[in-house]
């Protein structure tokens, strides 16, 4: 029996990608006020942002409203390998284990969702390195992605484009892990106890307003 299945591949990176799009400006100013305030490099010293409204209205006001999407790029591309990976990896593996949905348990969709995560997150490093980077430099970062890319490249080699890569990867497997069960195992328990049936309106409302969404 086949496991591999392309359909959670395909749709889990086109979703993962316009999630990414229309959410891109917040993770934008996340990335610009963790940035700030370091004593260790001048270019971050000053305090700029009171916070994520403060951010987006100083940034589309000083840089110009393009400059919210700056690293836009490598996040897509960041997405469309992370995230297609990751919930493709994720579906197929808990076919390895079970072959209905139903019959799925907390445990085994916490371990599939774990090494989902660090094996999406290892790949898909160099591209999350960029992403940071161009968000966090904006105008100070001359050129685009492919030529940022190599520059990294040169500058520190294979290693400097999986910098961070282990706490990246441990990180994903903690979002994922508690993410995607937790998602899966809300919309079964809605499912078979009557309450909704199996809709795309019920897998919307279990994504925005169930206990994975309270936990991020």
């Amino acid at each position: 029996m086949c496991y591999l299945n392309w359909k959670p591949f395909v749709y889990g990176g086109l979703a993962s990608l316009i999630a990414e799009f229309g959410t891109f400006p917040i993770d934008l100013t996340k990335t610009r006020l963790q940035v700030q305030g370091q004593s260790s490099d001048a270019r971050y010293r000053e305090i700029r942002y009171r916070g994520m409204f403060h951010a987006l209205l100083r940034i589309g006001s000083e840089e110009g409203i393009l400059a919210l999407y700056s690293g836009i790029a490598p996040a897509l591309l960041r997405q469309a390998s992370y995230g297609t990976i990751k919930i493709g990896t994720y579906q197929s593996m808990k076919r390895l284990f079970v072959d209905r949905p139903e019959d799925e348990t907390l445990f085994i969709n916490v371990v599939c969702g774990i090494l989902s995560g660090v094996i999406s997150a290892a790949i898909a490093n160099p591209t999350d390195v960029l992403k940071i980077r161009m968000q966090a430099q904006g105008s100070l970062l001359p050129g685009g992605m492919i030529v940022n890319f190599i520059k990294i490249y040169k500058q520190e080699g294979t290693r400097g484009l999986w910098r961070g890569v282990i706490p990246t990867a441990q990180r994903a497997a903690t979002v994922v892990g508690v993410e995607l069960p937790v998602y899966d195992i809300t919309k079964k328990h809605i499912i078979l106890s009557g309450l909704m049936k199996d809709s795309v309106y019920t897998h919307f409302v279990v994504s925005t307003h169930g206990l994975s969404d309270l936990i991020r």
